[in-house]
């Protein structure tokens, strides 16, 4: 499905499925050099099993027309003319990484509009290491390299979805990099994670429950990255979940199952303002 958002074609993956009305919608959201394909295992259940999914490619990014996001809080502006583009009036966002950034971004700035918030793989600041950072800018092959290494817990998940997932990796970051031939979409995606500084105001100004996927093995953003988010939450009287899933930083495609259902658990329980008292 492409929508025109900011005067360009974005593409988001339904599933195969026509928008309808009468269902809830999910919005999935990827992170740096990853695109809508990184969701397929969850986006293609929910897709079936009573959702709208619209598992999106970022402006710039594979499928998708338009500048690449220089900033997180660009792409937020982003999911929200998605939505309006779209004629949604609420969603649920799920984001991974970078995307989890993002997703809370455009929750806090929506409001009532957003359902339920899952970030899976976050952490709080999201630092990236200077020397990363270089060489993502000058030896950019090398540094996707050593992400897809730090980014798994094993290169074989006996859990994984049956395929060698680190060449799969890399095959993918390659591709989007490709994608674009007017930005570094490594550089840049890792310097919008680098520079983003609003989580604790964003965790405040939610106004629907979240939920924390971490991987246990995370070396990318560690479980312990993710705790000043979700102290932040619960200080400000959020609902809170969090859910440890066996793998690293990859979490959809080392812990598909986990990832999902504790996804598909968390969403289709109602908000507790919601429920009848």
């Amino acid at each position: 499905m492409r929508i025109q958002v900011q005067g360009a074609d974005l593409y988001a993956y339904t599933g195969g499925k026509a928008l309808n009305a009468n269902q809830p919608t999910a919005l999935f959201i990827h992170g740096v050099l990853c695109d809508h394909s990184v969701w397929a295992l969850q986006s293609r259940y929910l897709a079936n099993h009573g959702w709208n999914v619209l598992a999106i490619d970022l402006p710039g990014h594979c499928k998708s027309g338009g500048a690449a996001p220089q900033t997180v809080e660009q792409a937020a502006g982003t999911i929200a003319q998605l939505l309006d583009a779209a004629g949604l009036e609420r969603a649920a966002l799920i984001g991974h990484s970078w995307g989890s950034l993002i997703a809370m971004e455009a929750a806090a700035r929506l409001g009532e509009r957003i359902s339920h918030l899952v970030l899976v793989g976050t952490a709080d600041p999201m630092k990236v290491a200077p020397a990363l950072l270089e060489q993502a800018l000058n030896a950019t092959d090398q540094a996707i390299g050593m992400v897809q290494t730090f980014s798994r817990a094993t290169l074989a998940p006996p859990s994984g979805a049956g395929s060698w997932v680190f060449g799969a990796g890399m095959a993918l970051a390659r591709r989007v990099q490709a994608s674009n031939s007017d930005t570094n979409l490594l550089h840049t995606g890792f310097v919008a994670c680098d520079s983003y500084r609003n989580g604790q105001a964003a965790m405040a100004a939610l106004a629907c429950p979240v939920l924390f996927v971490l991987g246990e093995q995370d070396q990318m953003t560690p479980a312990r990255a993710a705790r000043s988010l979700v102290d932040a939450a619960q200080a400000a009287g959020k609902q809170v979940q969090v859910r440890m899933v066996p793998c690293g930083h990859n979490q959809m495609t080392e812990s598909p199952d986990e990832t999902l259902f504790a996804i598909h658990d968390f969403l289709k329980a109602p908000p507790a303002s919601q429920r009848a008292a």
